[in-house]
């Protein structure tokens, strides 16, 4: 099953890993300016890549080794999955969904979950790959199921109540096809000895030299652009009841 493969593959990848705090990403000060006055907040899946803070946040991961690291730093922690969230309805005002849904075999069943726990106004971060005929076998190592293709993604979060807001070019995936083959060769012959030199070198580097993350009105074109991150709202209050 797809879980089982993304499990051996994440909990192995965060077994050797540092975490990395939330500060340090390019999403901070988008992060930053949504956080609800109710700390009532959730991230799915983050590994030890987490963008909300630590306190006030709950965390679900399928990763034992991740969970217990963000545990043992003060976190919140439940080991589940996004498509079957151990929340009741409208819980949270601020949900983060970072490269989570290409990752099931049932992304229907995991936006619905998404929009079931997400109350009323609240904010909805979520990222995802975009057209399918982009598919390289990077998206296989990693346990990716699809991509969407822009416009199919907005109706699936509008038949959900899930209005987007905002939109921006995401992603750390590399450019260089010459890398990926590299990279994918590594990972394949020498899987340990790789993962190893991507916590330690590649991901601090990476962070190091993100981008500042732009965001547009609505959904931006997306026909260039190889990852998108989305700001949706939850139908159904005012914006302004929920956030600094």
């Amino acid at each position: 099953m797809l879980i089982d493969v993304n499990r051996r593959f994440y909990d192995q990848l965060w077994s050797g890993a540092r975490l990395v705090e939330p500060t340090r990403f390019n999403t901070w000060p988008l992060v930053s300016a949504v956080l609800p006055r109710s700390r009532r907040q959730l991230e799915v899946a983050p590994g030890l890549r987490p963008r909300l803070p630590l306190e006030h946040t709950r965390f679900v991961d399928i990763s034992v080794p991740a969970l217990g690291t963000l545990r043992a730093r003060g976190a919140s922690v439940l080991l589940a999955q996004v498509s079957s969230l151990p929340f009741p309805d409208a819980s949270f005002d601020l949900v983060c969904t970072l490269d989570i849904v290409e990752h099931v075999d049932d992304d229907e069943a995991a936006l619905s979950e998404i929009a079931r726990v997400a109350a009323p106004g609240a904010v909805l971060l979520l990222s995802a790959p975009l057209h399918p005929a982009r598919w390289t076998a990077f998206d296989d190592f990693v346990g990716h199921r699809r991509r969407f293709e822009p416009q199919e993604l907005v109706a699936k979060l509008a038949h959900r109540g899930l209005a987007v807001e905002r939109s921006g070019v995401y992603g750390m995936a590399p450019r260089s096809s010459r890398l990926l083959d590299l990279g994918m060769w590594w990972l394949t012959h020498h899987r340990e000895r790789a993962m190893w030199w991507y916590n330690r070198a590649l991901m601090p580097l990476g962070v190091r030299f993100q981008k500042k993350l732009t965001l547009a009105p609505g959904m931006i074109d997306a026909a260039a652009v190889d990852e998108v991150l989305l700001l949706c709202r939850k139908q159904g209050a005012p914006p302004a009841a929920l956030l600094h």
